[in-house]
């Protein structure tokens, strides 16, 4: 559990933070600059996690150069524990470094009961930015996300209380997550002309979920909107974990996660040992070359990882040594997911 016990600020980040840093990538046509991988607080930031290992990461995260942490209203368990605790972390290692964060969040799933708790009202989302603004006690986010597309609530709607956030300095910039293509091009044109671009889309993406390829990309490229991808390593399915079973402590194994049991069918073994024995002959664990696999797509702007410990973050990391494929390698990743 987190020891909630107020700390003095004690981190002081290394000097060679960007000199030997994780490298940056240009979001779409914008002037902003994304790192290459980007920290997510969907798990292991809550109230049931370990608070100075979370701390520990994110000053990590920062001290290889990387500058973007992405939350969202209901991360953690319980939900808005994530950002409550990035508050804290945020105050006593890096409230010196404020400007040298981008720092994210997103409203639109379930968070609070009653008819105003959810989806993509004008009253849900200013209301859940000002909650999470006063849980993290940040004057400003970097980026407000619109986290899914709303069915029953007219864009021009969802998509002013964006642009509002941004006219009233609560937000820099906006983004959408999860919206299906024909909206995403509806979004886009009305926050152009309210006057403040879509910056960024945020969807899955990774080499056993590709068909963002084929819509939410192209739509991206023609549209000057950055991209960044969430579960690059498909929960963790991606990674050495599952090659022999579920373990104890792994996501799979936690009822309260969103990877269940029953996704790790022995189809899913089989792929990924075979992508296993591959990322070996590349000198890569699985986990690396997944990253390094979506990173290869000139059009990722950056990928979030979802770390539970420091020597995860690092393994992680050392993706970026090798994020070059052959048209030949491609071809057999594609073959082996497919």
């Amino acid at each position: 559990m987190l020891n909630l016990v107020e700390r003095n600020m004690t981190y002081t980040p290394s000097t060679d933070r960007y000199s030997h840093s994780v490298g940056y990538n240009y979001c779409g046509k914008s002037g902003l600059q994304f790192p290459k991988l980007s920290v997510g607080l969907w798990h292991n930031f809550g109230d049931v996690n370990n608070f100075d290992e979370a701390k520990n990461m994110l000053e990590t995260a920062f001290d290889n150069g990387i500058t973007h942490f992405d939350l969202a209203n209901n991360y953690g368990t319980p939900a808005g524990s994530a950002e409550r605790n990035f508050g804290k972390i945020m105050k006593e290692s890096f409230a010196n470094y404020r400007d040298e964060l981008i720092i994210s969040t997103k409203a639109g799933h379930t968070f609070w009961d009653g008819p105003y708790g959810d989806w993509g009202s004008r009253k849900h989302l200013i209301a859940s930015l000002n909650q999470s603004l006063k849980r993290m006690e940040l004057e400003y986010v970097d980026i407000f996300y619109s986290h899914r597309y709303d069915p029953n609530t007219p864009l021009e709607e969802t998509m002013g209380a964006l642009s509002d956030m941004v006219k009233q300095g609560k937000a820099l910039y906006v983004g959408i997550s999860k919206y299906p293509t024909d909206k995403a091009r509806q979004a886009y044109r009305i926050l152009s002309e309210n006057g403040t671009p879509c910056l960024i889309n945020q969807d899955k993406y990774n080499i056993l979920t590709r068909d963002i390829e084929q819509s939410v990309l192209p739509l991206a490229k023609e549209k000057g909107v950055g991209f960044i991808a969430f579960s690059p390593l498909a929960q963790g399915m991606l990674s050495d974990k599952y090659l022999k079973g579920i373990p104890e402590n792994s996501r799979a194994a936690q009822s309260f996660g969103f990877l269940q049991k029953d996704q790790i069918t022995p189809e899913i073994v089989v792929k990924l040992k075979k992508l296993n024995e591959f990322a070996k002959k590349r000198g890569q664990t699985l986990a690396q070359m997944a990253l390094a696999w979506c990173l290869h797509n000139s059009q990722v702007s950056s990928v979030i990882v979802g770390t539970s410990s420091v020597k995860q973050l690092k393994d992680n990391i050392g993706a970026l040594n090798n994020i070059h494929f052959t048209d030949e390698e491609l071809w057999l990743i594609g073959e082996i997911a497919g």
